[in-house]
């Protein structure tokens, strides 16, 4: 990575979790300082303490809570992202996403500090335009079963405009787009660890709905680079920014790869479709590619293979413990 970080101190708030730690990994690999906030509501501690030494602190808190270190750059991805994780307390996971980001962005205009907010492809919703470009709206149920979540991240993103506008505060926000790889959780609840967790185990893979429904998959290593390229980038005036792999597939046909580099015999069973789950998911990302030179780098079947390879792992230490 060549993020410039030399020297700086940067805090990454939502630490644990599983594109947060990829992040602080990369962050220390570029010289930073790093100040990994977590609540480990979902992430666990014991994911951040091979980092932990003189560039690297530990600290447990809530982004809900009042926060003050002195931090050169903050980059906020505190919030549960799969809907079990973020459906299981619905009301806490809006206070995360509004108060939380208030929170964080009030520390940055105290300290000057440049700022990257996670958001999310779930702020287009079930979408009714193909791909989807960032000055798309979005077709979001407010008082839906996801909304908790997308509506969350759109007030966030409101937050982070107004902070923009108001306070011309440095904020960059990245509408980020399904993301896999090594570090996911067995019990994550999203496509990709379900259905390698599934194939591995010899269970039938889930599919909902008739498996129809489209989703674009970005490696995590090509998601880190896209986050650290945009905190890193000129200023370019306040543009949300999709970061995802513009690569779409059905979630049928995810099955059948992951069934084929696995070598399983699992068998496919339909479940409905829950409310409110998106038909369709591609980013346009000309904007990411134009902005920040970046594009993501690693094929579909390639991070599939090494994410496989992990769940192989965790599922042998499993056995012998």
């Amino acid at each position: 990575m060549t993020g410039g970080f030399e020297g700086k101190t940067v805090l990454v708030a939502g630490a644990a979790g599983f594109i947060g730690r990829h992040l602080v990994a990369g962050l220390l690999g570029d010289g930073a300082r790093v100040v990994a906030l977590d609540n480990f509501s979902t992430g666990s501690r014991q994911h951040l303490l091979d980092f932990e030494g003189p560039s690297c602190r530990i600290v447990e808190g809530d982004v809900i809570d009042p926060i003050e270190e002195a931090v050169d750059g903050i980059f906020n991805l505190a919030c549960p992202a799969s809907p079990p994780h973020y459906q299981t307390d619905p009301v806490q996971t809006l206070r995360t996403s509004v108060v939380g980001t208030y929170n964080l962005l009030e520390l940055a205009r105290r300290h000057k500090a440049r700022f990257v907010q996670a958001s999310t492809s779930e702020i287009y919703g079930d979408p009714d335009q193909h791909p989807q470009v960032e000055d798309y709206h979005g077709n979001v149920n407010p008082i839906g079963i996801r909304a908790c979540y997308d509506e969350g991240k759109r007030a966030a993103e409101t937050l982070c405009a107004d902070y923009s506008r108001q306070h011309r505060l440095d904020v960059r926000v990245a509408r980020i787009f399904n993301t896999y790889g090594e570090g996911m959780s067995p019990s994550d609840g999203r496509v990709v660890s379900n259905f390698i967790v599934q194939a591995l185990s010899g269970a039938p893979l889930t599919l909902y709905g008739d498996g129809g429904q489209t989703r674009s998959l970005c490696y995590v290593s090509d998601m880190v680079e896209g986050l650290v390229s945009l905190f890193a980038a000129e200023p370019f005036g306040f543009q949300p920014i999709n970061l995802g792999n513009p690569v779409e597939i059905t979630i049928r046909d995810l099955a059948q790869k992951v069934l084929k580099l696995t070598g399983s015999r699992s068998s496919l069973t339909m479940r409905p479709l829950p409310a409110d789950d998106p038909r369709i998911r591609r980013p346009d990302i000309s904007r990411a590619t134009a902005e920040l030179g970046w594009s993501p780098k690693v094929a579909l079947e390639d991070g599939l293979a090494r994410t496989i390879a992990y769940f192989a792992d965790q599922l042998r230490q499993t056995v012998r413990t």
